[in-house]
C-alpha cells in the first residue's frame, strides 16, 4: 500500500471517527433531553397526585363541618342554647374556609372549577335556609325555628351538596388514578433512557474524555432523580396513612350524627304528639264555646217556652222561634265540621253551573241585602262538574256572605265562573287538568298577609265575637278537596278579596232529572201512601220516640225497634212499605241491615237517617234516600215521600234537612 493510501485510509477513520463521535454526541445529546423532559413530566404528574389527594382530603373534611354544622343547628332550635348556637357558626365558618380553599385548589382546572362553583351556590343556598331556623332560634321562636329547621331538611339543597361532592372526589379520584399512571410511565421511561445513557456514556468515555465527564454528570443526576422520587412516594404513603386516619374519624362522625338523627327523631315525635294535642285543645274549646251559646239559646228559648205556656200565643211563639233558631244554627255547626273533616258523605251528579248559579239569584239578593250589589258574570260554555249540588250552593252561599260581611254590608260583589287548563301545582296541590274556576270578588278591606295564611284554619275568624264560628271557609276547604278540587285566595290589604273554587270539569253524562238545588222553590209536604207501614231502626230512645210520633202525625203507620237484629226479627218480605234506618248504631250497622232487607225483599223503599257517616258507607248511601239529624217534621214528610217515590218507580231526589 502506497503512503497516499495509507493517508486516504487514515483521513477516512479519522472521518468515521468523528462520526461516531458526533452521532455519540448528538445520540447523548437526544438522551439527556429525553431525561429532562421525562423528569418534568413525572414531576408534573406528582403534583398532580399532591393536589389530587389534597382535594380528596377537603372534600371529606368539608362534608364533615356541614354535618357536625347541621347536627349543632338540631341542637339549638331544640334547646335554644347560646354554645349549641355558636357551636353551629363556628363549624359553618369553618366549612366556609374548607370551600374556600378547596376552590383555591381548583380555580386552575376548569371541569372541577365549575363543579366547585356550582357547590358554592349550593352552599349558599343552604346557609340561608339554615340561617332562618338559626335566627327562629337565637329569637327564642321554638316552634318557627323547629319548622324552619324541619324544613330545611326536607329541602333538596343538602342531598345535592353532597352528591356535588361526590363528584369532585370522584373526578379527583379518577385524575389521581391517571396521574399515578403517568408518573409510572415516566418512571419507567426515565429508568430506561437512563441505561441507555450509561451505555452511550461508556463508549463515549471510550471516545472523548468529556463524553465521559458529561455521562457522569448525567448519572449523578440520574441519582438525584431516584432518590427525589423515593422521597416521593414515602410522602405518599404517609397521605394514604393520613387519609386512612381521616377516614376512620369521619367513621366515627357518622356514627354519632346516626346516633344523634335517631335521638332526633324521638324528639319530633315527640313534638308531633304534643303538636297534636294542643290542635285537638284548640278544636274542643272552639266547639264547647259555639255549642254553649247555641244550647244557651236553646235552653233559654225552651224554657221561656214552658214558662209562658199558657199566656199569648204570641211570645209563646217567639221563645219557641228563637229555641229552633239555635237548633238550627248548632245543626249548621255541626255540618260545617263534618265538611271540614271530610266526613260528611258527598252526593255527587253533574251540576250545570250556569243553572245552579242562575237558581240562587234571588235566595243572594234576598240574603245579601239591597245595600250590596251584585254582578254575575257566567261563561256561556261554562264546564260541568261532578259535585255534591247542596254542598255547592252552601259553599258559594258561604263565600257571598263572608264578602258581605269584608263589606260591612255594603259594596259590589260579583260572581264569575269561567273555564280554566291549569298545570300541576299551579293553584295549591291541584292536578294537572281542566277545571271550572267559580270566584267570588268582593270590594271589602282585603286580608293581610298572617290572615291569609290562617284563612283556612277551623274557628279562625276575624270577625266580632259571636258573629262568626270561624268554619265557613274550612268548610269549603273540604268541599273542594273532597271533591277532587282546590281553592285559592287572591288579596289585597284595602283593595278587596277574591275566594276561587276549581272544581274538575267532568264527562259524566246528565241524568233525566237532576237533583233540585236548595235554593230551589220547596214543594209542600205530601203524602205519596196514606197510611203506609214503615218499619223505624234507631238506637237512641228519644229520636226513636220522636221520630215515631213524627210519622204518626203525618198519617202513616210506624212500627219502630232499637236494634238490626231486632228489625230482622220483625221484617218479612211484604210486611213493610219503608224502612227507616239509622246508620251509625251498635253491633249492626243500617248499611249492613239493608243489605240483608234487600237480600230479602229487592226494591224495597229505603231511608237512611244520619249525623255522621264513615267514608267507607257513602257508596252504599248513594243507592237510597238519606236524611241528615236533626231534621224538622216536613224534611222527614219530604224524605219519607221521596223513598216511597223511588221505590214505586219515581227518579230519585235528594232531600234537604
Amino acid at each position: 500500500m502506497t503512503g497516499g493510501d495509507q493517508q486516504r485510509t487514515a483521513d477516512w477513520r479519522r472521518a468515521g471517527a468523528a462520526i461516531i463521535g458526533l452521532l455519540a454526541m448528538l445520540a447523548l445529546l437526544g438522551t439527556i433531553w429525553l431525561v429532562s423532559s421525562s423528569s418534568q413530566m413525572r414531576d408534573a404528574a406528582m403534583e398532580r397526585e399532591r393536589s389530587a389527594y389534597d382535594v380528596t382530603l377537603l372534600t371529606r373534611t368539608l362534608d364533615a363541618s356541614m354535618s357536625r354544622s347541621e347536627a349543632a343547628l338540631g341542637r339549638f332550635v331544640l334547646d335554644e342554647e347560646t354554645e349549641s348556637g355558636n357551636l353551629y357558626y363556628n363549624n359553618w365558618r369553618l366549612a366556609r374556609q374548607q370551600l374556600n380553599e378547596l376552590y383555591r385548589l381548583t380555580r386552575d382546572r376548569p371541569e372541577q372549577r365549575q363543579r366547585v362553583e356550582t357547590l358554592v351556590n349550593l352552599f349558599n343556598i343552604r346557609e340561608e335556609e339554615l340561617s332562618a331556623a338559626a335566627r327562629a332560634a337565637a329569637a327564642k321562636r321554638r316552634e318557627g325555628g323547629i319548622s324552619l329547621y324541619y324544613a330545611a331538611g326536607r329541602s333538596d339543597t343538602g342531598p345535592l351538596m353532597r352528591r356535588q361532592l361526590q363528584e369532585i372526589a370522584q373526578a379527583e379520584r379518577e385524575a389521581l388514578e391517571e396521574s399515578i399512571d403517568r408518573t409510572q410511565l415516566f418512571a419507567a421511561r426515565a429508568n430506561r433512557l437512563n441505561d441507555y445513557l450509561i451505555w452511550l456514556g461508556a463508549i463515549s468515555g471510550l471516545i472523548a474524555l468529556f463524553l465521559g465527564a458529561l455521562s457522569f454528570e448525567v448519572l449523578r443526576q440520574y441519582a438525584l432523580t431516584r432518590k427525589e422520587a423515593e422521597q416521593e412516594s414515602e410522602r405518599a404513603y404517609a397521605l394514604e396513612e393520613a387519609v386512612a386516619e381521616r377516614t376512620a374519624e369521619l367513621s366515627a362522625a357518622n356514627e354519632a350524627l346516626r346516633a344523634e338523627a335517631e335521638e332526633r327523631e324521638a324528639a319530633e315525635a315527640r313534638l308531633r304528639q304534643a303538636q297534636k294535642m294542643e290542635a285537638v285543645g284548640q278544636l274542643t274549646g272552639g266547639i264547647a264555646h259555639d255549642f254553649n251559646n247555641m244550647l244557651a239559646v236553646v235552653v233559654g228559648g225552651l224554657d221561656l217556652a214552658r214558662r209562658h205556656i199558657d199566656g199569648p200565643r204570641r211570645d209563646l211563639m217567639s221563645h219557641l222561634g228563637n229555641a229552633m233558631e239555635g237548633a238550627t244554627r248548632a245543626a249548621a255547626l255541626t255540618r260545617r265540621l263534618l265538611s271540614f273533616a271530610r266526613a260528611e258523605p258527598l252526593l255527587p251528579e253533574r251540576v250545570e253551573a250556569k243553572q245552579m248559579i242562575g237558581s240562587m239569584r234571588e235566595l243572594l239578593d234576598r240574603t245579601l241585602g239591597e245595600q250590596i250589589s251584585i254582578t254575575y258574570a257566567i261563561a256561556e260554555d261554562a264546564w260541568p262538574v261532578f259535585v255534591d249540588a247542596h254542598q255547592f250552593e252552601n259553599a258559594l252561599l258561604n263565600l257571598a256572605l263572608n264578602a258581605r260581611d269584608a263589606m260591612a254590608g255594603e259594596g259590589q260583589l260579583e260572581i264569575r265562573a269561567d273555564n280554566v287548563t291549569l298545570a300541576a301545582g299551579e293553584v295549591g296541590d291541584i292536578r294537572a287538568g281542566d277545571y271550572l274556576r267559580v270566584a267570588v270578588r268582593d270590594t271589602g278591606k282585603g286580608m293581610s298577609d298572617e290572615v291569609r295564611e290562617r284563612a283556612f284554619e277551623p274557628f279562625f275568624t276575624t270577625k266580632d265575637v259571636g258573629k262568626g264560628t270561624g268554619l265557613g271557609l274550612s268548610q269549603i276547604f273540604g268541599f273542594a278537596h273532597q271533591s277532587g278540587g282546590e281553592i285559592g285566595i287572591d288579596t289585597e290589604v284595602g283593595k278587596g278579596t277574591t275566594v276561587a273554587i276549581y272544581l274538575p270539569r267532568t264527562d259524566v253524562a246528565a241524568t233525566a232529572q237532576p237533583v233540585a238545588p236548595l235554593a230551589a222553590a220547596q214543594e209542600e209536604d205530601g203524602i205519596v201512601c196514606a197510611n203506609a207501614r214503615i218499619l223505624v231502626v234507631e238506637d237512641d230512645p228519644r229520636v226513636r220516640t220522636a221520630t215515631v210520633g213524627a210519622l204518626e202525625d203525618l198519617g202513616y203507620d210506624p212500627v219502630s225497634c232499637s236494634s238490626g237484629a231486632e228489625a230482622l226479627s220483625l221484617f218479612a218480605p211484604g210486611r213493610f212499605d219503608l224502612v227507616i234506618s239509622d246508620v251509625i248504631m251498635p253491633e249492626m250497622t243500617g248499611t249492613e241491615l239493608v243489605r240483608h232487607l234487600t237480600a230479602a225483599e229487592p226494591g224495597l223503599a229505603v231511608l237512611f237517617v244520619t249525623g255522621y257517616v264513615g267514608d267507607d258507607e257513602s257508596d252504599e248511601l248513594a243507592d237510597h234516600e238519606l236524611l241528615r239529624k236533626p231534621f224538622t217534621v216536613g224534611a222527614l214528610s219530604k224524605a219519607v215521600a221521596e223513598a216511597l217515590r223511588r221505590a214505586s218507580g219515581g227518579a230519585p231526589t235528594a232531600v234537604a234537612s
